[in-house]
C-alpha cells in the first residue's frame, strides 16, 4: 500500500485589487504618499563607482547609511561614520557592529532597511538588461534628484502617457494610429505596457539617432518594484534603438528622492551618437517630471479641499496607490514576508530579449 502524503494546500491571499469598486475607490482616495515608509528592502544606495575608501553618505526615510570600501575591497554600509565614538551603536535596522546589511549588484551598492536576519539576496530585483557585475562607462549612469516623495515620483512614472506631453520634445508627441494599455500586477510589482502603432518618431532619435521615417512601432514598458521604490523602464523602438533604464527612486526622506540612473545603450553602436546622449537626457527628462511633481507633493501633506480626481487612463497609477497601500498595511500587522519573488527574470513580460 503506497503512502500518500497530505501536503498543505498553499495559502491563498486576497488580490487587493479584486475588492468591490467602491472600496477599490476608496483606497485611491485616501492616498497619502508622504506617510508610506515599506522596510525589509533592498534599496540601490549608491553606484558602485562612487564607494571607496573614504566614507559617503546616503539616507533611506532619513536613516543614515555611511558607505565604504575595505582594503579587499568589500562594501561596508553603517549607521554611523566608522570615525565616530558611537560607530558600534546596534539599532533595529543593524548588527551588533551597527552595519546594515549590504549587497553590490547590477553596479549598484544596495543596502537592507529591515530586520537584518530577514535580508537575502533572492529580494534583489530582476533587472535583466545590466550586467550583474556592472561596469557600465560613466556616460551611461548619473544623478538626479526630486522634491517629493518617492511614491509621487513612481506614481508619475507609471503613468507612460505622460511622456507624450511632458516630455514630447524628446520622446514624441501623441500623433499615432493606434494604441493599447496593458496593467499586470503581483503583491510586490507592477507593470504597465503600452504598444503603439505608427507613432511619431522621437525627436532624439531623429536628431541623434539617424532614423529617417516618420513614424515608429513603440513598445514601452514600466515595471516598480513597489518595496525598493525602484523600476524598470524598457522600450522596443522600431525603426530606431532599444531604451534600456534602470530608474530607482530611494527615499532618502518623507519628501526628497534620489535617482542614481543607468541608462544601458550599449545595444546602441559606438558611431551612433544615440549611445552618448540619450543617457544624459535624463537631466532635462527630470527637471521636466520636477515641474509636475514638485507643486503636487506638498498638497499631500496638508489638508487640501480639492478632490483627488482620476481618468478612465490613471488604471496603472490607480493600482500602484492601492497596492503600495496593501503592503504598508501588511508590515503595520507585522507581516515583512515577501508573497512573490522579485529576483524571478522578468525578461518576457517586459519584452527583452537576450542576445
Amino acid at each position: 500500500m503506497l503512502d500518500v502524503q497530505d501536503n498543505p494546500a498553499p495559502e491563498v491571499h486576497d488580490d487587493p485589487i479584486a475588492v468591490d469598486p467602491r472600496q477599490f475607490a476608496a483606497k485611491v482616495n485616501s492616498w497619502l504618499p508622504h506617510d508610506i515608509m515599506l522596510t525589509d528592502a533592498w534599496f540601490p544606495l549608491a553606484h558602485s563607482f562612487a564607494v571607496a575608501k573614504k566614507p559617503i553618505r546616503r539616507a533611506v526615510y532619513s536613516h543614515p547609511y555611511f558607505i565604504w570600501r575595505k582594503p579587499d575591497g568589500s562594501v561596508v554600509a553603517a549607521e554611523t561614520h566608522p570615525n565616530d565614538q558611537l560607530a558600534a551603536t546596534k539599532s533595529e535596522y543593524t548588527d551588533e557592529a551597527g552595519h546594515y546589511p549590504v549587497i553590490e549588484k547590477y553596479g549598484y551598492v544596495w543596502g537592507w532597511l529591515g530586520k537584518p536576519e530577514n535580508a537575502a539576496p533572492e529580494h534583489i530585483p530582476s533587472i535583466p538588461y545590466l550586467p550583474e557585475d556592472g561596469g557600465l562607462p560613466l556616460h551611461m549612469l548619473g544623478t538626479v534628484r526630486f522634491d517629493c516623495c518617492a511614491p509621487l515620483s513612481l506614481e508619475n512614472l507609471i503613468d507612460l502617457t505622460h511622456a507624450d506631453f511632458i516630455h514630447a520634445d524628446v520622446v514624441g508627441d501623441e500623433k499615432m494610429d493606434k494604441e493599447t494599455v496593458e496593467v499586470f500586477h503581483d503583491s510586490e510589482t507592477i507593470t504597465m505596457v503600452r504598444t503603439c502603432v505608427n507613432k511619431s518618431v522621437a525627436p532624439i532619435m531623429k536628431i541623434f539617432g539617424g532614423v529617417r521615417d516618420d513614424v515608429q512601432q513603440v513598445r514601452q514598458v514600466i515595471r516598480i518594484y513597489l518595496r525598493s521604490h525602484a523600476a524598470i523602464a524598457y522600450g522596443r523602438f522600431t525603426t530606431g534603438d532599444n531604451v534600456q533604464l534602470f530608474h530607482p527612486c530611494v527615499p532618502e526622506t518623507r519628501d526628497r528622492t534620489r535617482l542614481d540612473y543607468a541608462m544601458n545603450t550599449s545595444n546602441v553602436k559606438k558611431t551612433n551618437l544615440f549611445r552618448y546622449i540619450m543617457p544624459k537626457a535624463s537631466y532635462k527628462v527630470s527637471r521636466q517630471d520636477s515641474s509636475m511633481t514638485s507643486p503636487q507633493s506638498p498638497r499631500y501633506m496638508r489638508p487640501e479641499k480639492r478632490k483627488d480626481l482620476h481618468s478612465p487612463l490613471d488604471e496603472a497609477g490607480q493600482k500602484y496607490r492601492v497596492l503600495m497601500l496593501a503592503l504598508a498595511e501588511r508590515q503595520a500587522r507585522g507581516d515583512f514576508t515577501y508573497r512573490d519573488n522579485v529576483s524571478s527574470d522578468c525578461s518576457d513580460i517586459i519584452g527583452y530579449e537576450k542576445a
